[in-house]
């Protein structure tokens, strides 16, 4: 066993009596030892892609800005007006410049992943206007529930990032937000973090703020903040992600060019139509950033639900979105391109059966399709609108479970397992072997917020139920953190840099 705090071997009860009482503040890079689902034959997946390449080739993706419109002609694009037409030789040249693994550095070094490959991050929640509160409330979100998701992301070992707009400072004007959202995540956690898109000058200060912390020289070329760019289905990738796709592949780093589509309503009402639309979406976005800078990396990426015919209302854990993931899983590794999906991403208001279960058909999806980010693994509830306490700490606790299970099975104890059955025999028990004094407490998950007592037991501690229980441990957690060093003057350089620009910005509420 080695103990991955201290840096030394330990070993025996001692050795797991120190890990156990040091906190640790991120599993590894998961790396995936099981194998991936593919649902379609390759024929299919070729279908697919084909069509993908007709609907660039033939119909063409707006790019709503004059610079990119102006790179499209260089390239050798077919520009009509803001109406760009890609033949697929041009399309899959610069699709087969993006690397196909990149390393995504933290500010402290022990938490950097790695991001394509067999390897997987889980990465929080990102946008919610709401929090559902550690009393079960459903409110606004405020800066001090931001600081407290970054917190709970920090102290999370499941959480390979702290993402960053959790959920919306409400209280803060919006040209100023950014600012603290990025401080926030910058110095409540040490672990990756994600970038603000909604403005070139918004997306220039994340910039700035990452060359405080990670000094402006090695932010030029190394990645250190991972930025969500959506297209607008159908087919329009509009100035403000134009913009936000120039500031960061520039430098280097990584965007995941992501469709927002609701199926049925911004793509036809067919999974595998909608998939070739998505497709066609991804590849343009991914391509115009190797017009920026060749050879930066990229994630594609998809957020793809169905709508409710009935009502339109988009819907979280549905059959058709854990289909199309498996899908796109496929196209990305035709590609060879890391790429992002969700999670934990549902419909349901309540931390209840509905978001168990809607959260269970996406990431078991997530997790056989080969994702590499998977994205909005905590928090999430009623399609975003709210980040919840409560589910906060269960979808990281659910983490852990899947963390193991795609791992892979261990043999690396079989033979000292042999040898305890041949130790007992018929009719004995294993609880006081050696083995099991070994290896009980990693060889099965453990979760301490699923309740396995007896009723008897779970009535006498209150007949609490699973909402409750991940909210008492959100206030437990929050009561026990400490925050990581940070050094004064890189502390001290963010503080100038949030007051000198809130000094020249409006005081806006919308």
């Amino acid at each position: 066993m080695i103990d991955t705090v201290h840096n030394r071997r330990a070993g025996g009860r001692e050795g797991r009596r120190v890990l156990r009482a040091t906190p640790m503040l991120s599993f590894p890079t998961l790396v995936r030892e099981i194998p991936t689902y593919e649902l379609l034959p390759d024929e299919a997946v070729e279908l697919i892609h084909q069509e993908s390449l007709k609907i660039l080739s033939e119909i063409g993706c707006e790019f709503r800005d004059d610079d990119a419109i102006e790179r499209w002609k260089k390239a050798g694009a077919d520009v009509q007006g803001t109406r760009v037409r890609i033949a697929p030789e041009l399309l899959m040249s610069l699709i087969a410049l993006v690397p196909p693994e990149f390393t995504l550095h933290a500010r402290n070094p022990e938490r950097t992943v790695k991001v394509g490959g067999k390897n997987t991050v889980f990465v929080p929640m990102y946008g919610a206007p709401y929090v559902r509160d550690l009393e079960g409330k459903r409110r606004y979100g405020s800066l001090e529930d931001l600081q407290n998701f970054h917190k709970l992301a920090y102290m999370a070992p499941q959480l390979h990032s702290s993402s960053s707009i959790i959920c919306e400072p409400m209280e803060i004007p919006v040209p100023k937000r950014h600012l603290h959202i990025i401080q926030s995540a910058l110095t409540h956690s040490d672990k990756p973090f994600m970038g603000i898109v909604t403005s070139k000058d918004r997306a220039e200060d994340v910039m700035k703020m990452a060359g405080i912390v990670f000094g402006q020289e090695f932010v030029k070329d190394n990645p250190v903040v991972v930025s969500i760019t959506n297209c607008n289905s159908p087919l329009v990738w509009d100035n403000t992600m134009l913009d936000a796709m120039r500031v960061y592949a520039s430098h280097n780093q990584p965007l995941i060019l992501a469709p927002f589509a609701l199926c049925g309503a911004s793509t036809s009402a067919s999974s595998i139509g909608a998939v070739a639309q998505v497709n066609a979406e991804a590849l343009a976005g991914v391509a115009f950033t190797q017009l920026i800078r060749a050879g930066s990396p990229q994630i594609y990426g998809q957020f793809m639900v169905t709508v409710d015919m009935k009502t339109g209302a988009p819907m979280g854990g549905t059959p058709e979105a854990a289909q199309m993931m498996f899908v796109m899983g496929q196209l990305a590794r035709k590609y060879k391109l890391p790429w992002r999906t969700s999670g934990f991403h549902v419909g349901s208001k309540l931390n209840d059966a509905q978001a168990g279960y809607e959260s269970n058909m996406l990431m078991h999806a997530a997790i056989l399709s080969g994702a590499n980010y998977i994205w909005h693994v905590a928090g999430w509830l009623e399609a975003g609108l709210a980040c919840g306490y409560s589910k906060f700490m269960t979808d990281c606790e659910q983490l852990g479970s899947w963390y193991k299970y795609a791992g892979g099975l261990k043999f690396d104890d079989f033979k000292d397992a042999m040898a305890a059955v041949r130790e007992v025999g018929p009719a004995g028990h294993f609880l006081g072997t050696a083995h099991t004094l070994e290896h009980f407490e990693k060889a099965f998950f453990m979760p301490t917020i699923m309740d396995f007592n007896p009723y008897e037991q779970w009535s006498a501690e209150g007949a609490k139920d699973h909402d409750t229980r991940g909210r008492e441990k959100a206030k437990a957690a929050l009561a026990a953190y400490e925050k990581p060093k940070m050094d004064e003057g890189i502390a001290q350089g963010l503080n100038e840099f949030v007051a000198m620009r809130e000094s020249e910005l409006p005081d806006l509420m919308n």
